[in-house]
């Protein structure tokens, strides 16, 4: 990618408190954009202040919510770019309170390409949508053209807001990417519980010097990306050409049962522990099961493949909460 492709360019990021919009923030800074971050800031979705610490005094913050229809016909206009990252990721939090999830998920989105087909229907998309769309996967590594099954609420309204972003650009013209991302994690995710990842709720229950819980055998199987690579992918699609209105995967080399995993932690955090636990099961009836996900089409398109090892991101999101922990929990 050319160093100055974001150079003096105006971006605005949804979600951009949380923890990839934050990281993609603070790169963006670096690569000369001039960025703005919209975040509702709602407790239990991610958003905190001190995420875009590095770069406060370089970015413009907008606290407003992206179901305002109003605020985003404003934060649209003008931007060369937009990173629509905003959205509600837990799952169970899916299963429980589905219409919020399909107000902030699907309504929302629809809402924002509106704004941008109405206000600047020239501005360049990218979507951070899920590998939960594909629900359970008939096999490994799964690929877009995949059969999408749902099997959450989560899953259905992200795959609707995928289909806004397809149809906005078969109609309208507005340029979006869609990205299906797999467990993302790294420094400045939400850690107090699992409604991002379980991922953070193992590094504070590491740092707070009890057990990781494993649900289940252990031998279900992830890939994951460090949130740098995830970001590079986003700042590419942003760029190309090549790839408006499609959706590409991303995913990993690495496959990791969950002990495998665990291992990686506990080889980083001496003295930490591991505890298998029943699956709850309200969490059983919807889990996917093994996930990996090709990544050969966003390679063949975009020169993307991540570049950070598992237990080399690990040792630097380890590091980042021991360092910060007090400013996310």
């Amino acid at each position: 990618m050319d160093a100055k492709s974001f150079e003096h360019k105006k971006v605005l990021i949804t979600g951009g408190l949380g923890f990839i919009g934050s990281n993609l923030a603070i790169r963006l800074v670096q690569l000369g954009a001039e960025v703005t971050v919209v975040d509702s800031l709602i407790p239990t979705y991610g958003g905190n202040l001190w995420n875009v610490e590095p770069v406060r005094d370089k970015v413009r913050i907008n606290i407003s919510d992206v179901r305002d229809p109003y605020s985003m016909k404003y934060l649209v206009a003008g931007m060369d770019y937009l990173f629509n990252l905003a959205g509600q990721t837990s799952h169970m939090d899916s299963m429980e309170n589905p219409e919020t999830d399909l107000a902030i998920n699907t309504l929302s989105q629809l809402q924002i390409l509106e704004a941008c087909r109405h206000h600047n229907p020239d501005v360049r998309v990218v979507f951070a949508s899920t590998r939960q769309v594909y629900g359970k996967p008939q096999s490994i590594p799964v690929s877009e053209t995949h059969p999408v099954v749902p099997v959450d609420f989560n899953g259905v309204h992200k795959l609707a807001a995928e289909q806004y972003h397809r149809l906005f650009f078969d109609v309208y013209g507005v340029r979006s990417v869609i990205l299906r991302l797999t467990n993302t994690y790294g420094p400045r995710m939400r850690v107090v519980d699992a409604r991002q990842t379980f991922l953070g709720i193992w590094i504070r229950r590491l740092l707070e010097g009890k057990p990781i819980l494993i649900y289940g055998d252990g031998k279900q199987l992830r890939d994951y990306n460090y949130v740098d690579d995830a970001v590079e992918a986003m700042l590419l699609a942003a760029i190309s050409n090549n790839c408006c209105g499609e959706v590409l995967n991303l995913g990993s080399k690495e496959l990791f049962s969950l002990t495998e995993t665990a291992q990686v932690f506990l080889d980083l955090f001496p003295g930490g522990k591991v505890e298998y636990i029943p699956f709850p099961e309200d969490r059983k009836r919807i889990d996917i099961g093994d996930y990996q996900g090709d990544f050969s089409l966003i390679t063949a398109r975009l020169g993307w493949e991540p570049k950070t090892t598992f237990h080399e991101g690990m040792r630097r999101t380890i590091s980042y909460y021991q360092q910060n922990q007090q400013k996310y929990w």
